[in-house]
């Protein structure tokens, strides 16, 4: 009598439906905001068990029609072990080493518009002192200036992995983004207005004008209301359940 596919047992739980629906919807959610790149980039979440694999979009679909059962399960080397479609290569690289060295449990990696301009520029990054939104990321961010091209192989991820040191952002120079957290909603939540606050540093140094920044104590204040209260980020998340 043929046995059960361990992997495709778990991958169809109803605990792991729930996360593929998470991160379909947040993939989508991306699209509808401007933040995907063709086909490219990937989302990832990691499964509670302690096993090492998780979840990712697949190769070749645009992040507006994935719904939960185009999610992959892969392991730590990017072997798929359940789902139907096939796993970019490339996409292993960064995620399967911030998810097993920096032990972050939702990986989005982006080339959204605006922070990838701001890693075009000498500064790298994002001044979390410039906005509202910029402050809520006060201190949680982390800047890798060292580009060695398009990240084929595990070595690649390891190197930025170390050079995030725990952060749960990564402005990566002449690249795009890395935004990490605990849950899919909150990990969401921060790509868009990690985008946002970037959109307004972009604009407003487009003007001309100095800039000004709040006292670094305004900036270490706003963070810590902003992360000592998540219901917003749950909420958007769910309207944006609703709405997609």
């Amino acid at each position: 009598m043929a046995t059960t596919n361990p992997h495709r047992r778990d991958w169809a739980s109803a605990a792991v439906r729930k996360l593929r629906e998470d991160l379909a919807l947040a993939l989508r959610a991306a699209a509808h905001h401007g933040l995907s790149e063709g086909v490219c980039n990937h989302f990832s979440v990691e499964l509670p068990d302690g096993s090492g694999r998780f979840l990712l979009n697949p190769r070749g679909l645009l992040w507006q029609e994935i719904q939960a059962d185009d999610i992959v399960l892969v392991d730590t080397v990017g072997e798929r072990l359940a789902g139907r479609h096939p796993v970019e290569p490339t996409a292993m690289h960064i995620h399967a080493a911030v998810h097993r060295i920096g032990r972050k449990a939702v990986v989005l990696h982006t080339h959204m518009p605006f922070a990838t301009a701001l890693t075009a520029t000498v500064d790298r990054g994002l001044d979390t002192a410039l906005s509202q939104n910029a402050m809520r990321f006060h201190g949680r961010i982390a800047v890798d200036d060292a580009y060695n091209g398009v990240a084929l192989d595990s070595s690649e991820g390891e190197r930025i992995a170390h050079a995030m040191n725990g952060a749960d952002i990564a402005f990566l120079g002449n690249h795009g983004v890395v935004v990490c957290g605990a849950r899919i909603d909150h990990a969401y939540d921060d790509l868009y207005y990690v985008e946002r606050a970037c959109m307004v540093q972009v604009l407003a140094a487009s003007t001309g004008r100095p800039l000004a920044p709040v006292p670094q104590v305004m900036a270490e204040r706003v963070a810590q209301q902003v992360q000592g209260e998540r219901l917003q980020s749950e909420l958007f998340f769910e309207a944006l359940r609703r709405t997609l």
